[in-house]
């Protein structure tokens, strides 16, 4: 987990060396679990209000989302990032 100044700097630095860009969002049909997390994955995960800015989608690889039941549309961050996270590993094996 990494705190940075500048996202979109640190986006594009991290695909010059060869990680894939996963963000999330509730405005896609790309479900968390088709997507493959093999290899050097970056993921960012947006805030429960806003998600992730504009610019920083744009320079995503994949948005992802995680299908919701019922009224709630979306988790928190700190639990969506866990869910993904966990698959990522699981694909691990």
């Amino acid at each position: 987990i990494v705190k940075v100044v500048n996202l979109a700097r640190t986006i594009d630095y991290l695909k010059s060396n060869n990680y894939w860009v996963v963000g999330t969002s509730l405005d896609t049909d790309l479900d968390y679990k088709d997507v493959d997390y093999s290899g050097n994955i970056c993921l960012v995960i947006g805030n429960e209000g806003k998600g992730i800015g504009t610019l920083t989608a744009k320079k995503c690889d994949r948005i992802v989302s995680l299908p919701m039941c019922g009224k709630i549309n979306s988790l928190n961050a700190s639990v969506a990032a866990g869910v993904i996270m966990y698959e990522a590993l699981r694909q691990r094996g």
